[in-house]
């Protein structure tokens, strides 16, 4: 085995991301309350960052130095210790990230100090309330969750002991839709060996058919949607405001016949029946008072907040659509000229200069940033409302194929750009909110030589369903014929099968109405 050693150069070149250029992508990728966030930790965390209130002189030039009777920033105490090198383009040392750490461990001790519950509980000498207790007074309590939920109604059923201990543990198997996740079968193999508990199938049996009579609403701890009905309809069978209706051939169609009526083949029903199709789609329509998901009803849906990042109008005058940027909802920010004066001031301490010249850079960074954000955005939407005018003017039927790269050459940016610009972001338009991603899509050309965008054939297939006789349903081969008279595009009944499946339209057969 020989072994020998030699030196060699090389040329190569490499391509690295700056961290300004790092801050400005991920700046442009944020949508609006995103960035409202991130504007918030970056006005807490540098100093030198300052946001211009309504009214003050953007332009004022501030003293660097402060009376003893002018309030003082928090911030400033992280002038007192030694400064870290902040944003800088080198990778700071281990040193730099202990000295990071102490920063900020006692910074947050100083503001905990600062507004600690002793000052709130403090009286005011001015007798005023605190508004920021009031507004954590008024928020709205986290709920609980759907377990927490059934099991506080369940710790007020009156069972024995061992139903209630095994009626808890099938509770912890309830999914927010109220059935359950798992069998008696798994369920018994699961806890069977837990020490100190008392299992088995027929206690099992029996805890279940305690937990679905006590629980509230009706429906829930089933172990399927059929077994959930029928405990509904036992409910509704009992209450008195629902005495009126008869029940019994709702109950029977569920029962005995549940995977003919989910096909919908009810012609099958009425000869296995001898139920008339009348009293078959009377119970049909009785059906509809009975819950899929019941546990639903206890489950608060969060619903995220949208707020759209550019807005859509009309223009009668010029005829076009104008597009403005929410811009309003962020605050105004600008580089404090005192901290400005500071870093340029070489009578300060070194250490001192030095990071307050990183956080003014850190501060300019993230203005240069924000301002490009809002200018890609917009050039990006102002191609948008030029290329899908016939969208805005018609509607989604009329949307236009219009592929990313061409926005990209059109505006002489990269692709990647445009993918972060319209990433999260919404618009609002004079029909409605929509997403701006929507507006970017493939598409397809007609015989015409007109394109379509596949969003604009789904919009086109919808509705063709909807104007269809629903008791003459159209078929998927009809679905692509009629596709192809309308808009003149050639689609493969898979295509069509694929569309009607993203739009959640059920097959003809389940479509049909007898």
């Amino acid at each position: 085995m020989h072994l020998h050693v030699s030196q060699q150069m090389r040329m190569s070149q490499q391509m690295k991301l700056a961290p300004r250029m790092i801050q400005s992508m991920e700046i442009l990728q944020l949508p609006m309350l995103a960035l409202q966030e991130r504007i918030s930790q970056e006005l807490e965390g540098n100093v030198a960052l300052e946001q211009v209130e309504p009214g003050q002189d953007d332009g004022t030039e501030l003293s660097p130095t402060v009376n003893s009777d002018d309030e003082v920033d928090p911030r400033e105490d992280m002038l007192d210790r030694k400064p870290l090198n902040v944003g800088d383009e080198k990778t700071g040392s281990s040193d730099d990230w202990q000295r990071l750490s102490v920063m900020e461990s006692s910074y947050n001790d100083g503001a905990e100090n600062e507004y600690s519950s002793s000052t709130f509980s403090a009286p005011r000498s001015t007798g005023e309330r605190d508004r920021k207790i009031d507004a954590m007074a008024n928020l709205a309590a986290r709920a609980e969750s759907l377990p927490d939920q059934l099991l506080h109604q369940w710790s007020f059923a009156e069972v024995e002991p061992q139903i209630a201990a095994v009626g808890a543990r099938i509770i912890t198997y309830i999914n927010d839709d109220g059935l359950l996740s798992a069998d008696l079968a798994t369920i018994y193999e699961q806890n069977r060996d837990v020490p100190g508990f008392e299992i088995s199938p027929a206690l099992l049996e029996q805890a279940l058919e305690q937990v679905q009579r006590w629980l509230e609403p009706p429906g829930l701890a089933a172990r399927d949607n059929r077994e959930s009905f029928l405990l509904q309809i036992d409910a509704l069978e009992n209450a008195e405001e629902q005495s009126e209706h008869n029940w019994d051939d709702v109950r029977m169609l569920i029962k005995d016949h549940y995977e003919d009526l989910l096909q919908n083949r009810l012609p099958r029903i009425a000869q296995k029946t001898d139920l008339s199709m009348e009293r078959i789609n009377a119970a049909i329509e009785l059906m509809k008072k009975l819950k899929v998901n019941p546990g639903r009803d206890l489950v608060d849906v969060e619903v995220p907040p949208i707020t759209p990042d550019v807005l859509v109008e009309y223009d009668e005058q010029t005829d076009s659509y104008v597009a403005a940027l929410t811009d309003g909802l962020l605050p105004t920010l600008r580089v404090s000229p005192r901290y400005e004066a500071m870093a340029k001031n070489k009578e300060v301490e070194s250490a001192t200069r030095e990071f307050v010249q990183n956080n003014v850079r850190n501060a300019q960074w993230l203005i240069e940033s924000i301002n490009q954000r809002k200018n890609t955005l917009l050039r990006v939407v102002n191609v948008v409302l030029a290329r899908q005018r016939e969208y805005f003017d018609y509607g989604p039927q009329f949307l236009k194929p219009l592929p990313m790269i061409e926005v990209a050459d059109q505006l002489g940016i990269h692709v990647a750009t445009v993918s972060r610009a319209v990433s999260d972001k919404w618009i609002q338009t004079p029909r409605g909110i929509v997403s701006l991603r929507k507006f970017f899509s493939g598409g397809t050309e007609s015989d015409t030589g007109r394109n379509f965008s596949w969003d604009a054939v789904k919009a086109a297939l919808k509705e063709i369903v909807d104007a269809e006789d629903r008791a003459k349903p159209l078929s998927d081969d009809a679905l692509a014929t009629e596709l192809k008279k309308r808009l003149g595009v050639d689609i493969a009944r898979r295509t069509v099968v694929k569309y009607r499946q993203q739009l959640n339209i059920p097959p003809a057969r389940r479509r049909k109405i007898h």
